[in-house]
C-alpha cells in the first residue's frame, strides 16, 4: 500500500569536491555561490527522481550538503536509493 501523508524528511548528500571547495570560500560571494550550487543541486535531485509537484522542498542546509523536504514514506525510500544520497531521515520531535 503507497504512503500518501507527507512528512518532513532530511536528506543528507554523500562527499562532493566542488561543496568543499565552494565552501572554503569564506567571502560574500563565495557564500551566494555556495547556496546557489546546493539549491540546484538539490532541486534537481527532487526533480530527476520525485513527480512534480509530489514534494514540498522546505530549505537547502549549506553547513552540510543537505535539505530539508516534505515528502512521503515511499517517497523517502525512492531518495535512499538515489545516486549521490548518503542519509535519508524523519524528523523526530525530542520529547
Amino acid at each position: 500500500m503507497e504512503s500518501t501523508r507527507s512528512e518532513l524528511y532530511f536528506v543528507f548528500m554523500n562527499f562532493d569536491p566542488e561543496y568543499d571547495r565552494l565552501r572554503s570560500d569564506r567571502t560574500k560571494r563565495g557564500a551566494y555561490e555556495l547556496d546557489m550550487y546546493l539549491s540546484k543541486k538539490h532541486d534537481e535531485l527532487l526533480a530527476r527522481t520525485l513527480e512534480p509537484g509530489s514534494y514540498k522542498k522546505t530549505l537547502s542546509l549549506v553547513i552540510v550538503d543537505g535539505f530539508a523536504v516534505e515528502i512521503t514514506d515511499d517517497q523517502a525510500n525512492v531518495l535512499r536509493s538515489a545516486e549521490g544520497v548518503r542519509v535519508v531521515e524523519k524528523n523526530q520531535e525530542i520529547a
